[in-house]
């Protein structure tokens, strides 16, 4: 008696896509619903810009009148004042302090791992733990300059905290705390990308380190320190958090910026219209901020690909 094989024929191989389907549920799912998210509550915020709305949505229509009482009043031309001063301040003095840092790392120290997470750890910190460390450190009665008088410098003052003209600074000192290592952690792997052949010919031919520096590594720098500027841009203005820790806006209105503006209208005044359309002008300050860069890079892609 011969025993019967069954020999099964070979099962087609599923299409690339089919086999893809998992992954693509996995990202695509999440990406399109966060976008339809942020599409549909931004053209409602849009909309109820355009209407009467004070405690609750209400339909109607009031063209630009609430954007023009945005516009004209106190509270909105000195947060766009302070956003500006906030703005370029942070951003250039936050690059400084990253490039200085990563340079510092990029010599090969001693200790480099160690210092490089305790230069990264404020990231790890929430915005309101920063502010609210900050606000204590810049107490006139609790802080630095408490503990300055208690070690006998009586005449020492560092009142930034309450004093009107002095009280923005507090925010970008807190905020360069925060993001500096942000900075340098980009800066630092652009350093160590620098093609080391290039370095060692310059070496040859005389070049020291700090003309090396400046003709070799620093330019090649340059789109990285774009992303830098563009990232730390956004964060300076969509930032809420840290100043409603640190200072609440205070001493008065003095270190208002849009985003309370936006939280004053629509949480404590009731006035949703106006809320919104100061939202929306917060939108247009960060447009203009991302789309020439987003032309940037895709004049960028362009030319790689043509090269």
């Amino acid at each position: 008696m011969t025993n019967a094989v069954s020999i099964r024929p070979d099962r087609p191989a599923l299409p690339e896509w089919v086999r893809r389907l998992p992954e693509y549920l996995m990202i695509w799912v999440p990406l399109l619903l966060s976008a339809a998210h942020l599409v549909s509550f931004s053209l409602w915020t849009i909309w109820i810009s355009f209407t009467p709305s004070t405690l609750v949505p209400v339909s109607g229509w009031v063209g630009l009148r609430n954007y023009s009482a945005v516009a004209a009043s106190r509270n909105w031309q000195i947060a766009f004042d302070n956003l500006l001063l906030f703005g370029s301040s942070f951003v250039l003095l936050s690059l400084v302090t990253g490039l200085a840092l990563a340079i510092l790392l990029d010599q090969r120290i001693r200790g480099e791992n160690v210092l490089r997470s305790i230069f990264l750890y404020p990231l790890a910190v929430s915005f309101v733990v920063t502010g609210t460390v900050w606000s204590w450190l810049l107490n006139p009665g609790l802080g630095i300059q408490k503990l300055v008088h208690d070690l006998g410098w009586t005449s020492f003052k560092f009142d930034w905290l309450i004093d009107r003209d002095m009280a923005i600074w507090t925010i970008v000192i807190a905020a360069i705390w925060q993001s500096s290592g942000f900075a340098m952690a980009l800066f630092l792997a652009g350093l160590r990308s620098v093609d080391a052949d290039i370095i060692k010919a310059a070496q040859i031919d005389g070049a020291g380190p700090v003309r090396i520096y400046r003709r070799i590594i620093l330019p090649s720098l340059w789109p990285i320190t774009i992303t830098v500027v563009v990232i730390q841009l956004q964060f300076a203005i969509s930032t809420f958090d840290l100043v409603r820790a640190l200072t609440n806006g205070g001493p008065g209105i003095a270190t208002q910026l849009p985003a309370l503006v936006v939280y004053d209208l629509m949480f404590q005044r009731s006035l949703l219209g106006r809320g919104a359309a100061a939202a929306v002008l917060m939108l247009l300050i960060l447009l203009a901020v991302l789309l020439p860069y987003a032309a940037w890079r895709y004049i960028q892609r362009r030319r790689a690909a043509h090269a």
